[in-house]
């Protein structure tokens, strides 16, 4: 059994982390860009305000949660059209992203167990509602330290970033159109305390291995391939590393080799 008030206490670790990172920022610091194309610091916390209230409506509405999809004027423009929904003065913006996530963690606490949630293109349960929260609070929060210049430590809540990372393989291939590989894939993570996080059949003949830190960042489109020290063993473990998605929808832009880097 998963455990959701672990989880929950996760995404709140992973979410103060980064309210940490953006407290007492000035203002012109909101506006600063981010990796993500067109989206400041502010839209990042606008997108993840967004984001906790359609999980919140899902686990306490499921109507208006699908009202909320059925009457986006341009399904395509979803994710950016909710940050700039939810974009407001830097104070402001905090306070709705908070009241917003402790809202959703009442939600999902509160969820009974076996039910499953409306999300996009999929159901989930509400321990993979908060895993997927703790996956994107985690990946923003990636882009906005960039943008600070901070480099944040790694902590063992990457576990359930992995984790989702390695669960979502079949969802990268259908994303980008590609036929579901019928090979089992063993990943090898380096975790941050130097352990190692297993995932998939030990005796699969394609491994993904390397950091667990540079895991996340692949499945996340935080950064390309050929900027990572990941090793692909194996034609479904080479394949997936250039599908991989661990986020619902469809497929993500993600991002070019930083200069000097090689596939």
């Amino acid at each position: 059994m998963v455990d959701l008030t672990a989880l929950l206490a996760d995404l709140t670790g992973e979410s103060d982390q980064l309210d940490a990172l953006v407290t007492g920022l000035p203002p012109a610091a909101w506006t600063r860009p981010t990796p993500a194309a067109g989206w400041t610091i502010a839209h990042q916390i606008a997108h993840l305000a967004w984001t906790d209230h359609v999980a919140a409506l899902a686990a306490t509405d499921p109507t208006s949660f699908y009202a909320s999809v059925t009457s986006a004027p341009d399904p395509s423009r979803l994710v950016d059209d909710g940050a700039e929904e939810f974009l407001a003065p830097p104070a402001d913006l905090l306070d709705r992203w908070r009241t917003g996530r402790a809202a959703l963690a009442a939600a999902l606490a509160a969820v009974p167990a076996g039910d499953r949630l409306p999300w996009y293109g999929t159901r989930m349960s509400a321990a993979s509602m908060a895993t997927a929260r703790i996956m994107e609070t985690w990946a923003h929060g990636e882009d906005v330290a960039e943008a600070l210049g901070v480099a944040r430590t790694p902590t063992a809540r990457l576990r359930h970033v992995a984790h989702l990372g390695f669960r979502t393989l079949g969802h990268g291939f259908a994303a980008h159109g590609r036929a579901l590989p019928t090979a089992p894939v063993r990943v090898e993570l380096t975790a941050p305390d130097g352990s190692t996080w297993a995932f998939g059949p030990a005796d699969a003949a394609d491994r993904v291995t390397g950091p667990a830190v540079d895991f996340c960042l692949l499945v996340t489109q935080r950064r390309h391939r050929a900027d990572l020290a990941l090793v692909a063993d194996g034609p479904t473990a080479d394949a997936w590393l250039d599908v991989a998605q661990a986020f619902a929808g469809p497929p993500g832009a993600g991002r070019e080799p930083r200069a000097g880097a090689t596939a």
